[in-house]
């Protein structure tokens, strides 16, 4: 076991783990005292949080467990790391600690809403979850909260993917393409998928026999992005987006979920348009462009946080 800290004053602006990892953006992180989206927001917060992190290309040529947690402030703090190998490169990798948070964040429009949301979550950063994994977790996520996708996530990597060690311990990966693909509708429906059982099933299905590749998605220019992504069984515009943003980069989605759909309502109506291609167009416009994710994310979780 490997294990070191990463000071979070080096890095370019503050940094919330907590924030960053029980915001809604990614499933496939697990706090070791079980309270994952259960625990009052501690602005940081010092819990452990766990993950079992496959080959990423350009990291790291092996999956690797990775344990982290946050000791002090999100200005002055300190990211412990226990790991099967050197996780500072998959940290920085999976929570953008590469980012330029306060040059980011000052890129979008100087907006009310905004703003409240900037200061109540200050330090939360974006995720770059792995392609599949994303996928899938965004897949079960239709009508669903947050609580219960995530306990999804962690049945399905429970059941059907390999066990790895770390210091005695074991850790569940989540599943590969070719392991879900095996499962049966019934099976993963036994796990609570309900009517996404089919839909998940199948886009594994799709993944492991090379027919598409969420990953693919990476090569082209947003609007097409999200249409390759559209080609998986379950993925409408907004799952799409959720992928492009959460783990492919593309910082300008704008996934139009409930509370974002709110907050247009509600402060932007003149982003209101006819369907989801122009509404997108529209917020993503109002919430500065480049980096219009970054904002929605802040959004979304102060407005479901029950900030206003």
């Amino acid at each position: 076991m490997e294990r070191g800290e990463i000071d979070v004053a080096d890095l370019a602006g503050p940094f919330d783990l907590q924030s960053t990892v029980e915001s809604g953006q990614s499933y496939l992180w697990d706090r070791t005292d079980g309270e994952m989206y259960e625990a009052p927001y501690a602005h940081g917060g010092d819990a452990w949080y766990e993950t079992v992190v496959p080959p990423v290309e350009g990291v790291s040529d092996e999956r690797a467990v990775v344990r982290v947690r946050q000791t002090g402030g999100v200005d002055d703090g300190t990211l412990e790391w226990e790991s099967t190998t050197d996780a500072v490169p998959l940290l920085t990798h999976l929570l953008r600690l590469d980012d330029d948070l306060p040059a980011i964040l000052g890129d979008t429009p100087d907006l009310a809403l905004l703003n409240r949301a900037y200061d109540e979550y200050r330090g939360m950063r974006l995720v770059r979850d792995p392609p599949f994994p994303c996928l899938i977790s965004f897949i079960c996520s239709a009508q669903m909260r947050v609580g219960r996708i995530h306990g999804m996530q962690m049945r399905l990597a429970a059941e059907y993917g390999d066990t790895l060690a770390l210091d005695g311990e074991a850790y569940d990966s989540f599943p590969t393409p070719d392991q879900l693909a095996e499962r049966t509708e019934a099976e993963l429906r036994d796990l609570s998928l309900g009517y996404r059982a089919p839909y998940v099933q199948r886009t594994a299905e799709m993944v492991a026999s090379g027919e598409a590749d969420p990953a693919n998605a990476r090569d082209l220019a947003y609007e097409g992005a999200r249409e390759h992504l559209t080609q998986f069984v379950g993925v409408g515009d907004k799952v799409a987006d959720c992928v492009l943003l959460f783990s492919l980069g593309f910082l300008e989605a704008v996934p139009l979920d409930t509370w974002i759909r709110t907050a247009i309502a509600d402060y932007y109506p003149e982003c209101e348009a006819d369907g989801y291609a122009s509404t997108s167009a529209a917020i993503r416009e109002r919430f500065g462009g480049e980096y219009a994710g970054y904002a929605q994310t802040y959004v979304f979780h102060y407005l479901r946080s029950g900030g206003e």
